[in-house]
């Protein structure tokens, strides 16, 4: 029996699947695996380590995969894939695809089919097909610069609301219970402490600050998940208008990543905001799993490559 295997390596964690001609065997859960943000040394082990994990779920060894798909933010870039296929190349001697993960969850979305994918996790793009088959993207131009909506953007965008409210009313911003929870997060006792751990070089973990901003019922922490949405909505339009023009006809929309999981502000923000820009979008709130898609495109390679 044929055994492939599917991987989502994110800046958080990575997701492996095994299956064969036809379902899903198992997932296993492992560390973070983006290079761009975690190094080389860290995404080798967290593939491996996933790899291994999955395998042993269903009690096979890395050598009876015929096929594995890799999907993660940036890894489609030639310098980056040659690093993943290296690494699981110390485990796993058939092909390996590494592509964006952008990809994998279109894929997971829609098939080979038409629509827009908007992902919101560590972080953010909106990626689309149309029928024709051409492609187009918004955002995803990394945590420095860009990056709207996603885990890392919120925590930021916090920070910087509590501070920028700090100079009107310290005392009252420092007993916010958010301002607790972020005080929690990073380790620190005070605003000063947050401003200059926000500063630090390197970069901290903002993307660390999205769980309690997402719990939290605080008149910041609402404004800066629903500009979330709205972020996320302006870069589907896009997408949308990119690929489908002045057609009339519906458009299918997905979203997967933490932020559109757990956030019930962002979810409601981004459907109300992207529906009042393109009313033509079909819009389905139900988070889509990549690892889903990068299993089937492990399949379809395999298939294709033995036509």
């Amino acid at each position: 029996m044929p055994y492939y295997l599917g991987i989502d390596g994110g800046g958080t964690k990575t997701t492996c699947a095994v299956g064969d001609e036809s379902r899903m065997l198992a997932t296993v859960v492992a560390g973070p695996s983006n290079i761009v943000r975690v190094g080389a040394g860290q995404a080798r082990e967290s593939l491996l380590a996933a790899v291994r994990q999955a395998c042993v779920a269903v009690g096979i060894g890395p050598s009876q995969v015929r096929r594995t798909c890799v999907g993660g933010s940036g890894a489609a870039r030639p310098e980056l894939a040659q690093a993943v296929r290296g690494f699981l190349g110390e485990i796993i001697s058939t092909p390996i695809d590494v592509v964006g993960d952008m990809e994998i969850a279109l894929e997971a979305a829609f098939d080979s089919g038409p629509g827009v994918i908007v992902i919101a996790g560590t972080g953010s793009i909106a990626y689309g097909r149309n029928e024709q088959g051409r492609t187009a993207r918004a955002g995803g131009w990394g945590f420095a610069i860009g990056d709207e909506g996603s885990a890392h953007w919120i925590g930021r965008e916090t920070v910087r609301a509590v501070l920028r409210a700090s100079d009107l009313d310290e005392e009252r911003v420092a007993a916010l219970s958010l301002t607790a929870a972020l005080f929690q997060a990073w380790g620190v006792r005070t605003l000063s402490d947050l401003a200059r751990a926000a500063n630090s070089i390197p970069p901290p973990d903002f993307a660390a600050l999205f769980p309690p901003v997402a719990a939290s019922a605080d008149e910041l922490a609402v404004r800066v998940l629903s500009e979330a949405g709205r972020e996320l909505a302006a870069h589907a339009a896009v997408v949308m208008a990119r690929l489908f023009g002045g057609e009339q006809e519906p458009v299918r929309v997905a979203v997967t990543g933490s932020v559109f999981r757990h956030a019930s502000q962002v979810r409601e923000v981004f459907y109300d905001e992207l529906r009042k820009r393109e009313p033509r979008a079909e819009v389905n709130l139900q988070v889509v799993d990549p690892v889903e898609g990068a299993l089937r495109m492990a399949r379809r390679a395999d298939t294709a490559s033995r036509s």
